[in-house]
């Protein structure tokens, strides 16, 4: 079979399970809708987390980014792997003891304030739109290649996949689809991974792979760093970041990660405190398969590529450059006219424009693989970009409906209209992020990175101070996450998108320009420190928060049990 009707068997496969979960496992109340009730095992829970850790992002964009940066794409692996550790050690639990629903929920009781959680709504809409942006571009992406449709109108198809689930289901759906979309993310990704690495090296295992011997007696990574100097970039394994950035990318990306809220809600559908972290655990397990080869995944991708196209002639391109060619996201401008595609670092020389976002995806075919295993990639990165978007939209709808409809404007509000309302605001900001992804501000990962920059100067200080300091008060929380999130955007907008000055930031990067060397991506570590010192300094001139809150925080830091333990 093509690879095109391959794609139709097994993606079709794949959403007539999701969809089949989801009406087995329609929600019927809000805490069925919100928390899946509150009775997911650890098990499912930690497949469904590492599903919506890992997005887009993760699955198409990571390899894609370390395949082009090299060294300096590491920052993305130590920060967004870190960052989850973060979360399930210092975060997790303790919000679990808590037991409110939602991010917003917590930091408005927490911070015993209505002021408090519209502003955390705010917050929460800005990061969770920012993010999703990304997977409903990747959405289209995948769609575009293999089903064989343009960019657009794969957008609209997952936006449709994803509203009948996430609407009819709410997280009892999303919990359970995202079960199913883990399994097929990960063999979609170690299947080519371990395909590749026995053809490129020998090795069944990436991660030796990566490291290993070629057919020649040389290493793989010798050959890299070799063929990228002699096409005139930086040596593959040699970093061109300076310390600073690499550090603020690192830490922004890893607080990010710690605040964000559609990661979050997955510890309030467990049953105790203890299967949040038994959960927290194995979706750590199940993240690291994905991570550990990611890095691997880029070295072959980049070898692949430079030795199929680098130098060699238009016409004599195999297949898989003409099918990319179609979607515009490869491309090759002839300026010497001599037929060959020239591959090099000299932007005024270079002829061939590659998409990060498409290594993983072409990957299989650069390499020449069976079809089916082509068309399960795209399976996988479906299975990826849905699963995350799936638990944003879930943020959004439970942010509008639960912490603005139910508990700001009108407390008297059914469970019913309640349920009502979270369905209406899901198919509202399934319509938005479906708009971001057919008009995206960039490619996969650095809109996402740029999500977490903003959670990560939003929230992060609000949470950490409103477990592990008792006498933080409202108006010290609410100024410090306007403040954070203000400055964050400010940079953003300015640095990434231009708005400020003409456009010419976006154009040039302006990297000169750049506050204390630091990029957009990494400037959320920046904002966050000037949360913490802003929200630090109006507590300190004003008054404490009420003793009954006091005594809430110090409660929810003595682990379960912890009277039996004193007592034997």
């Amino acid at each position: 079979m093509s690879v095109q009707l391959w794609t139709y068997v097994l993606v079709g496969i794949t959403f007539a399970l999701y969809i089949g979960i989801a009406i087995w496992s329609r929600a019927g109340s809000t805490k069925e809708f919100y928390v899946a009730g509150g009775g997911v095992s650890p098990l499912a829970n930690g497949m469904a987390t590492a599903a919506d850790w890992m997005s887009a992002a993760s699955f198409i964009s990571m390899a894609g980014i370390i395949s082009f940066a090299g060294y300096d794409g590491a920052v993305y692996l130590m920060g967004w792997t870190g960052g989850y550790v973060l979360l399930a050690l210092l975060l997790a639990p303790y919000l679990r003891k808590f037991g409110k629903f939602t991010v917003p929920d917590f930091i408005g009781e927490r911070y015993y304030s209505k002021t408090a959680r519209i502003v955390a709504v705010i917050c929460a809409l800005i990061v969770s739109f920012t993010y999703v942006a990304g997977q409903m571009r990747g959405v289209g992406i995948v769609f575009s290649r293999f089903l064989e449709v343009d960019i657009n109108t794969g957008v609209i198809i997952g936006m449709v996949i994803v509203l009948f689930y996430a609407v009819l289901g709410g997280m009892k759906g999303i919990t359970y689809t995202q079960v199913a979309q883990y399994c097929v993310l990960i063999f979609a990704f170690m299947v080519p991974a371990i395909f590749i690495s026995i053809q490129m090296t020998g090795n069944p295992i990436p991660q030796l792979g990566m490291g290993g011997t070629i057919a020649d007696g040389s290493y793989l990574l010798d050959k890299l760093d070799g063929l990228s100097t002699e096409l005139g970039f930086a040596e593959y394994t040699n970093g061109s970041k300076s310390l600073v950035d690499v550090f603020a990318i690192t830490c922004a990306l890893m607080v990010g990660t710690a605040g964000l809220p559609h990661v979050i809600v997955r510890f309030f559908t467990v049953k105790r405190v203890k299967d949040a972290r038994k959960s927290a655990g194995l979706a750590l397990l199940f993240i690291a398969i994905l991570y550990t080869t990611a890095p691997a995944v880029a070295v072959f991708a980049r070898t692949n590529l430079i030795e199929t196209v680098s130098g060699k002639e238009y016409a004599s391109m195999p297949e898989w450059f003409k099918n990319w060619e179609t979607t515009g996201l490869i491309g090759h401008d002839d300026k010497n006219g001599d037929g060959k595609i020239q591959y090099v670092a000299n932007p005024e020389i270079n002829e061939l424009k590659v998409d990060r976002d498409i290594m993983v995806l072409a990957n299989p075919e650069i390499a020449n693989l069976p079809a089916w295993v082509i068309a399960l990639v795209a399976a996988g990165g479906l299975a990826a970009a849905l699963s995350t978007a799936a638990g944003l939209l879930l943020v959004i709808s439970s942010s509008v409906s639960h912490d603005l409809i139910k508990n700001v404007f009108n407390p008297d509000l059914s469970e019913k209209g309640e349920l009502w309302a979270a369905r209406l605001s899901a198919v509202g900001a399934v319509c938005i992020a479906g708009y971001f992804g057919i008009n995206p501000p960039g490619f996969v990962a650095a809109v996402v990175a740029l999500a977490f920059g903003l959670a990560a100067a939003s929230f992060f200080p609000a949470i950490i101070l409103g477990i592990f300091y008792k006498k933080m008060n409202s108006k010290g929380a609410i100024t410090g996450m306007v403040v954070g999130i203000s400055l964050m955007l400010f940079y953003m907008l300015k640095f990434k998108f231009g708005i400020f000055d003409g456009g010419k930031a976006a154009v040039s990067g302006l990297k000169d320009s750049w506050w204390f060397g630091i990029s957009p991506e990494g400037f959320g570590t920046i904002a966050m420190v000037v949360n913490f010192v802003v929200a630090l300094l109006v507590n300190k001139f004003t008054e404490e928060p009420p003793e009954d809150v006091q005594d809430i925080v110090e409660n929810i830091r003595i682990p379960s049990g912890a009277g039996e333990a004193v007592s034997h």
